[in-house]
């Protein structure tokens, strides 16, 4: 099946590339073509209808954060669950999605899509290494018609490493902190009379801050990621001016992460410890990218972008599903803390599954943008196909008293989950933004068309011979209108408004095959003067068929993963503010503020039960799981001419891990939590700098998890020492 998938995508990228050819008559141009961001110039983030942000160079510089939860932190509505402390997995959500594995959203790099499998299998086990990116942009709303296939919540862009502007310039970053915590970031690039190029490596790793009772050993991670550009451009005389890139991405990691948390008693006393039934939890991972995108730009007001892509991507989560027989939910999490303890004093089994799993995703889109004097005309189709190929098995160790875990027995490939979830989808959208004086407004039509199909051989046909157990297929598509409309008050003042359908595509796991759908409504303003910006609104959200992705993650049981539950009616509202501002800008000491508060309230709207172990049995009224009342973020900074000095707080308050009302029983409460980071930097001439970071400055002990009804504690204070060099 890869194969022929293959085959198809080089043929599409063979029609962008004879496309160029065949337009430029060996010619080509400079010109930069905003192509692959939300923002820009023919979009510029002031005037977005909708929710927009946009997290620049300036501020990811500043913390320097390799995860990309801390650098969402600042962003009103998106909702971060942290899980293994560095981000290597990063649990996001908005507007009441829901945070698993980032599930509920669009996650793209340079403006395509970035999940493993974003329809087939929408957790993404796999994503971006967010410490080489120069932007993240994010937008929520009605305006998000032109991104899909998750258009509910919002959608996150990550920009990666732009070609320098001039011959030759690039950068070296090394860092060294706490428990083992390493980084090397270079690149290096430049542009030429008709070629320019950029290379990247980004290398970081930790030995972990937890410790396996008993054997001891890291808990920690390292990973690389690769990446390089090339860049073909028309001369200057041709008749239309164009642009080709080819951008190359590899990246592996080793992290040895578990599912495997604590009892409450455990986190109480020794919140940062592991047990020894967990010791072989090994998590390795494989990502390999190409992209073609070619841009032709007929004059200035008519453009043209297509881009071929193809994402292959291994994981292999090599981890304990059970002790003695039973699962971490069911018992299996307590056997191994009275082994940890000398309550058991005889060896135990300990089951570890390989959750071994192919992914490809690999499409070809294209963009027609035209500006008229009053109209701003877009135009998108996408081809896509993505699968997940799982073919897992589960051998079994004992654990002796010395706590030395031995293998017993090896499994068979194929004779845990042994199926192919795919799918296929064609997306259109049209958007028109046209003006009446001051007041603009924005009319936007998506259509996604999906065919969704699961082959399971079952666990006792591992060769995958003869006729499979269960070959289904699902078809659906959808139409997705979104209206909203600006209204300049004054040359700072604007109010918003939008109205959207909201949608999910149905995963081969949901037995009905229906898609999630809501409607969706915000309305605020943006006012933004001199050192000043702020934006608040007001959003709604009515879903007539929410979906629950069925994950290990969620603590689902074994038979049941993969599998998607539509949990019906939720209602969600609440309020998104951002304030920003810099005292005594532009003097020799200023100072800047940032503020972001969400207050979100999302309750289910009628009666199920589920497999989910958040979930469970469901009443109307129950309140969504791993949902905060309150976020707020505050950050405070001090710029001298040399040097600056920034804390960050962000606050966040309790949340439920089941679903109900009313006062939360203790064993399914996250209490509220305030965690401050600290960044000092020193400028040592105009090319280099000293800095030091510390997360967690007052080491707050918390919990970010209760997954398989155990406790996972979040990173503790971590200080990083490092310097950078620019040339």
């Amino acid at each position: 099946m890869k194969q022929a998938n293959t085959m198809r995508l080089n043929l599409l990228a063979s029609a962008v590339l004879m496309n160029f050819g065949a337009v430029a008559n060996d010619n080509a141009t400079n010109t930069e073509i905003e192509h692959m961001a939300i923002f820009g110039s023919k979009n510029p983030i002031n005037t977005v209808p909708g929710s927009a942000h946009v997290i620049g160079q300036a501020e990811i510089e500043t913390f320097k954060y390799t995860d990309i939860m801390r650098t969402l932190a600042a962003v009103p509505g998106v909702y971060v669950q942290e899980e293994d402390g560095y981000g290597l997995r990063p649990n996001l959500g908005m507007r009441g999605t829901g945070q698993n594995r980032s599930e509920k959203i669009t996650i793209m790099e340079d403006g395509v899509l970035a999940a493993p499998a974003p329809y087939a299998s929408p957790a993404a086990y796999y994503f971006p290494t967010s410490g080489r990116m120069e932007r993240v942009e994010i937008l929520k709303g009605s305006s998000t018609v032109k991104y899909g296939p998750r258009t509910t919540g919002g959608v996150i862009n990550m920009l990666s490493r732009d070609i320098p502007e001039s011959a030759l310039a690039g950068k070296i970053d090394v860092a060294g902190g706490q428990d083992g915590f390493g980084k090397l970031h270079a690149f290096a690039g430049g542009q030429g009379e008709r070629i320019d190029a950029v290379s990247e490596v980004y290398r970081y790793q930790a030995d972990g801050f937890r410790d396996i009772n008993g054997v001891g050993g890291d808990t920690g991670f390292v990973k690389n990621d690769i990446l390089a550009k090339i860049r073909f451009k028309s001369d200057k005389s041709a008749k239309y001016q164009q642009i080709i890139e080819l951008k190359l991405k590899y990246a592996d990691e080793v992290s040895d992460e578990t599912y495997m948390g604590l009892t409450d008693e455990d986190y109480a006393t020794s919140p940062f410890v592991r047990y020894s039934a967990s010791q072989k939890d090994q998590m390795t991972t494989e990502h390999k990218q190409i992209q073609v995108s070619h841009l032709i730009e007929f004059n200035p007001d008519i453009t043209l972008s297509t881009t071929a892509y193809y994402n292959d991507f291994h994981r292999n989560w090599y981890k304990a599903y059970n002790v003695n027989g039973d699962g971490l939910s069911s018992g299996g999490i307590q056997t191994a803390a009275d082994f940890d303890q000398g309550i058991i004093a005889t060896p135990i089994e300990v089951g570890v599954k390989a959750n071994n799993r192919d992914y490809l995703s690999q499409g070809i889109q294209s963009e027609f943008n035209y500006y008229l004097d009053k109209h701003e005309l877009a135009f998108g189709i996408r081809y896509h196909e993505d699968e997940m190929d799982r073919y897992q098995w589960v051998d079994t160790y004992q654990l002796d008293t010395d706590q030395v875990m031995t293998r017993t027995s090896s499994g068979i490939p194929g004779t845990d989950s042994n199926r192919i979830d795919s799918a296929d989808a064609w997306a259109m959208f049209i958007q028109d933004r046209f003006t009446l004086d001051k007041l603009a407004v924005t009319l936007g039509l998506r259509f996604e068309d999906v065919t969704t199909r699961r082959i399971d051989w079952g666990k006792t046909n591992p060769g995958r011979n003869g006729i499979a157990d269960k070959n289904v297929e699902n078809s659906f598509n959808s139409l997705l209108p979104s209206l909203s409309a600006t209204y300049q008050v004054s040359p700072s003042m604007i109010l918003l408004a939008g109205v959207q359908k909201g949608f999910s595509p149905a995963a081969p796991g949901n037995t009905d095959g229906q898609e999630e759908e809501s409607w969706n409504y915000e309305a605020g303003f943006r006012y933004t003067k001199n050192a000043f910006s702020s934006e608040a609104i007001v959003f709604m959200g009515d879903y007539s068929n929410m979906h629950g992705n069925c994950t290990a993650a969620q603590g689902c049981d074994d038979d049941n993963i993969g599998n998607q539950y539509n949990a019906g009616e939720v209602d969600v509202s609440g309020v998104e503010l951002s304030l920003g501002f810099e005292f005594n800008q532009s003097k020799e000491l200023s100072f800047p503020v940032k503020l972001a508060y969400t207050y979100t309230s999302a309750e289910f709207a009628s009666d199920f039960s589920s497999d989910f172990e958040s979930w469970d049995d469901v009443q109307k009224g129950d309140s969504l799981t791993y949902l905060p009342d309150d976020q707020l973020y505050i950050s405070v900074g001090v710029i001298g001419k040399a040097w600056q000095l920034t804390l960050a707080g962000r606050y966040t308050s309790k949340m439920r891990t089941k679903a109900g009302q009313g006062s939360i029983p203790v064993d399914e409460l996250i209490a509220g939590k305030t965690i401050v980071d600290l960044s000092a930097r020193y400028f040592i001439n105009d090319v280099s700098e000293l800095y030091f970071n510390v997360d967690n400055l007052l080491d707050e002990t918390y919990m970010t998890t209760r997954v398989h009804g155990s406790v996972f504690a979040g990173k503790p204070q971590s200080a990083t020492l490092g310097y950078t060099y620019n040339f």
